[in-house]
């Protein structure tokens, strides 16, 4: 049955599902990888499409920009669409200087400056990590496609233009972090919580210390 944001019914979507942030990057990624792709859902233009690769079903869903939102999904498609793993494929500013526009970092944990995972625990911190399965999984994937994508932790920021500005993310380079971004410690929290799987694949589209970005 549909939920308030999203229009599907059961059946409609895949036990797995990519999620970027933005909708036509989701329907770029279905028309562009999946066969036998039709649309499952579109309600507040949030564009949802099922279809198979390599003959295995899967599904894409835009997830919107930040914790809040990233959640609503989320928790809508474990709850009550019979989704297993969700996949976060986005993007991410880089804080270490070694790492250059275009890197793909493997999330294995997340910090962030939001309590929402801290509500999860009582007021206490919360190990927001991914499922170590699918963890090992893209990590052996990766070389054995001859990439060689970097494994470690990101940062969950509510905000996006920090009151601080670029200071803010001065202990967070010093504390080892290696990306900033809005979502996947969301995902993360969500799916420990629900006993569900989840990973995040993030590229690094802007670098904070040497100021390159990619376009929009």
């Amino acid at each position: 049955m549909s939920t308030p944001h999203i229009a599907a019914e059961p059946g409609d979507f895949a036990p797995t599902v990519l999620m970027p942030g933005d909708p036509l990057r989701a329907k770029m990624i279905a028309e562009r990888y999946l066969d036998d792709v039709r649309e499952v859902t579109s309600i507040r233009n949030m564009l949802g499409f099922t279809g198979t690769y390599k003959g295995q079903p899967i599904s894409v869903m835009g997830s919107g920009m930040g914790i809040p939102s990233f959640q609503i999904y989320a928790c809508e498609l474990f709850d009550q669409f019979g989704v297993e793993q969700i996949i976060r494929v986005g993007s991410c500013g880089a804080l270490q200087a070694d790492l250059p526009v275009g890197a793909v970092i493997i999330a294995s944990g997340a910090g962030t400056d939001s309590n929402i995972n801290r509500a999860r625990a009582g007021g206490h911190d919360f190990g927001a990590v991914p499922d170590f399965g699918l963890l090992r999984a893209a990590v052996e994937s990766a070389e054995a496609m001859g990439l060689a994508p970097v494994v470690g932790r990101v940062f969950t920021s509510d905000h996006f233009y920090h009151p601080d500005g670029f200071d803010a993310f001065e202990p967070l380079k010093k504390a080892g972090f290696l990306a900033v971004e809005m979502e996947v410690a969301a995902l993360y929290g969500v799916a420990i919580e629900r006993g569900k799987k989840a990973l995040a694949l993030v590229t690094v589209s802007d670098q904070i210390i040497t100021g390159e970005m990619m376009t929009a």
